[in-house]
């Protein structure tokens, strides 16, 4: 008997559990250096710090029972929409129109695993995150709940594959689709090491800062001995702890980066359904989603040299978002397929290979304005504050060399790889020093069109342009602007007599 979706429900009773690991495990998250100081404090009683968190505890549970008793869901036949009450103190209401879903994926945490329990996420065009979480149903209903909110963008049941237990759960359908796409675990085990360096770098400087800051403040600044420190790197020159800096800080990004993806992509499979493609991923946390060829507004290929060499690459997949600052967060990331795969997931996408076309070049001025920004200003800043403050360490100009060289490598890469390619069906904006990416649009998919010159471009006859999409914008500067303006009005007739339904 499948349940009845129009009356408002509860989600599952277990589901308090859920939500009480939640919290927690966003409590800690952003205050975890600070509960570190806390615990590892000798001034401060353990006993203290017991009744504090056992005071915290409690406070969550309350919070954890109140989401479960105010949380209700249900079906709207009459308007067609999805109905979601929710709050702790103050209730509030969501109402989500069926035609506007653009995605909806099941999810399964640890804990849900443990408990027996699925999330079910909403996801409608123009909001950067999930519009609405349902975090503890059954599989029978998530999966039943699933294909009602998706009935009006198919026109058959839609499948449902989870990889986590090694079993198929299928609806209203005789067999299993077969994975078309598998990733394997030694190519998520090569993205791990050849992606996401500048990332982890930030990410690891982040953290280090944060939890300096509050040791400081605990322990204050002048009683953090530094002398071990400073006697241990005075044993090496400039040069090699330059070096053994970098293979350290190179080390611990490659362990980061193969646990990320170990984690998050693990078991990462596709399967083709009714023109869609169904895709599941993740060891602790499974998620399964389905991406709709039609709703595909940016397709990005990205690869660098190892990458090339060991025959992976990284797909990222824009759907509908409510602007450029949101397309990161509504991604959907394939990694570690090969080149057969690529194509097959853009043959499913596009209908055919995406040809590259016309080539735009950038005019050189492009390259040395870079220089002058992220070279000159830097450096000549770098000397003026020397020659006041009358710093004499020679030092210094070892990293202001090393920078530079940096920077000229980096810049000149840039350059020579932007490419703006232009066919009838595609257009492909090639960029990036390491990492090389191609995004591919279709034309009937841009939602409007921006040229620009300055005024002592117009002689040299070069400008630029950024094609809007709801996938996000794709730039390209210092082209020639003749051409660029022709495919630009070509491009806006398009959009004005185009009928395709993406949305």
């Amino acid at each position: 008997m499948k349940p009845d979706f129009s009356q408002p429900q509860r989600q599952s009773a277990v589901g308090i559990i859920v939500m009480f690991f939640d919290t927690v495990r966003h409590l800690a998250k952003a205050l975890f250096p600070i509960l570190i100081v806390l615990v590892i404090n000798p001034k401060i009683p353990q006993l203290y710090v017991g009744a504090a968190i056992i005071g915290i505890l409690v406070f969550i549970g309350v919070i954890a029972w109140l989401k479960y008793i105010n949380f209700t869901f249900f079906l709207d036949s009459e308007h067609d929409e999805f109905v979601i009450t929710e709050g702790v103190l103050n209730k509030s209401r969501t109402t989500i129109n069926l035609n506007k879903i653009q995605q909806v994926n099941i999810k399964q945490s640890l804990i849900q695993k443990i408990i027996g329990v699925h999330s079910l996420d909403v996801d409608t065009a123009g909001s950067s995150k999930e519009e609405v979480s349902i975090k503890a149903i059954s599989h029978a209903i998530a999966t039943d709940l699933k294909t009602r909110l998706l009935e009006h963008n198919f026109s058959k049941p839609v499948v449902e594959v989870f990889y986590e237990t090694g079993e198929a759960f299928q609806d209203n359908i005789a067999e299993s689709p077969v994975p078309f796409v598998k990733i394997s675990f030694p190519s998520l085990l090569k993205m791990g090491i050849t992606s996401n360096y500048v990332k982890s770098f930030l990410l690891m400087l982040a953290f280090f800062f944060s939890t300096y800051e509050n040791v400081k403040q605990v322990y204050g600044g002048d009683n953090i001995d530094t002398g071990r420190i400073d006697s241990y790197v005075s044993q090496f020159t400039v040069v090699e702890l330059i070096i053994v800096v970098t293979l350290l800080i190179f080390a611990v990004i490659i362990i980061v980066n193969v646990f990320r993806m170990v984690l998050r992509y693990f078991d990462f499979t596709i399967q083709k359904q009714q023109g869609t493609l169904l895709l599941s991923f993740g060891l602790l946390n499974t998620k399964s989603t389905i991406l709709k060829p039609e709703k595909v507004q940016i397709a990005v290929v990205t690869q660098n040299y190892f990458q090339k060499k060991m025959g992976i690459l990284q797909m990222r997949i824009r759907q509908a978002t409510s602007g450029e600052k949101e397309q990161k967060n509504t991604a959907i990331e394939i990694p570690g397929c090969n080149a057969a795969e690529r194509d097959e997931i853009l043959k499913l996408m596009f209908h055919s290979l995406p040809q590259k076309g016309l080539m735009l070049l950038p005019n050189w001025r492009k390259l040395v304005f870079s220089i002058f920004l992220t070279i000159v200003i830097p450096v000549s800043g770098f000397f003026f504050i020397k020659s006041y403050s009358g710093t004499e360490n020679e030092n210094l100009y070892y990293f202001v060399g090393i920078y530079i060289v940096l920077l000229a490598l980096l810049q000149y890469f840039k350059f020579r790889n932007n490419r703006l390619f232009i066919h009838d069906d595609f257009i492909i904006k090639q960029s990036g020093a390491w990492d090389i990416s191609n995004e591919i649009i279709e034309p009937q998919k841009i939602q409007a069109v921006t040229t620009s010159q300055l005024f002592w471009h117009k002689n040299l006859n070069i400008g630029s342009v950024t094609l809007h999409t709801a996938g996000g914008n794709i730039s390209f500067q210092l082209g020639n602007f003749e051409t660029i303006r022709s495919y630009a009005n070509l491009w806006l007739y398009e959009l004005e007599t185009s009928d395709s339904n993406w949305m």
